[in-house]
């Protein structure tokens, strides 16, 4: 059996896009169907995915494929409108409503950066744009993801998400910069509801911002229930979604964690995020 059989990918990046990158999404999802991926949602930073995710789960019917929206500058910041046109895509797949990635305030000034950026917060309150986004979201009954934000934005979005109703939250890669959270406040959000994602690309590239063994001892801290590895696969310079995979399994095998807490970060949460077995 395939090391990827059942596993879901939240955190794949594929052409086409802005940036480079090694393979397309009708390539990815043969190449994950054929290795016995069970799902997997395209992220892209600029561009809405529903539209691909419809196309590339027609291509590879026994593949499911999901796609989300980012609140990036491109779709006009913290605006409802692409946010509705997104989730009456064709197919139904438009799931992930991403908080800004690289567009985000907490980005622009950890990059020390003179670009535009979308705010979230001001005096540490959420904007009232942002609140009404997360009504949106409860409404619709979407996948909120904290985004590129600061810590102290992470844990006040997850608590007025689940205010509003929110049931599924994703903190997106908060262990690495900009976000930076540490294990205290990693372990607050996941009491307060999220999921905490870990993605390969941080520990993979070759200047690497944390270590396979820093991303175990969060896990063990966190308790592995509360978290996902995905592996933002598709960076042109990194090795190809499959192969990260099997790295990422690697190195968390190596610092002491099961093959049951594995596949309870691989399959069972990333699963229970995306309601899979419920629709089925």
């Amino acid at each position: 059996m395939s090391t990827l059989q059942g596993i879901v990918d939240i955190h794949a990046h594929a052409d086409p896009d802005k940036t480079f990158r090694p393979i397309d999404v009708l390539e990815l999802a043969k190449l994950y169907s054929d290795r016995g991926v069970r799902a997997m949602i395209i992220m892209n930073h600029y561009d809405p995915t529903a539209g691909l995710a419809y196309l590339a789960q027609k291509y590879v019917p026994n593949l499911q494929v999901f796609g989300g929206i980012v609140l990036n500058r491109l779709v006009g910041g913290i605006n409802p409108l692409p946010v509705e046109h997104f989730i009456l895509v064709e197919g139904g797949v438009g799931r992930v409503v991403y908080m800004p990635t690289l567009d985000a305030e907490n980005e622009i000034r950890h990059d020390n950066s003179s670009r535009p950026f979308v705010r979230i917060s001001k005096n540490a309150e959420l904007l009232p744009e942002v609140l009404e986004m997360l009504s949106l979201i409860a409404d619709r009954e979407l996948i909120l993801s904290t985004g590129h934000s600061s810590p102290e934005e992470v844990l006040m979005l997850i608590r007025e998400a689940k205010k509003r109703g929110v049931e599924k939250i994703l903190a997106m890669n908060p262990i690495i910069p900009p976000i930076s959270m540490n294990i205290d406040q990693m372990k607050e959000a996941a009491d307060l509801g999220a999921l905490i994602e870990f993605i390969y690309y941080s520990v993979g590239r070759p200047d690497a911002p944390v270590t396979m063994r820093q991303y175990a001892d969060a896990i063990k801290a966190i308790g592995p229930e509360h978290c996902i590895l995905s592996s933002c696969g598709g960076q042109a310079w990194m090795p190809i979604h499959t192969f990260a995979w099997d790295q990422l399994f690697r190195g968390m095998r190596e610092h002491g964690l099961t093959e049951g807490e594995i596949e309870q970060m691989t399959k069972v949460n990333p699963a229970r995020l995306l309601d899979l077995d419920s629709n089925q």
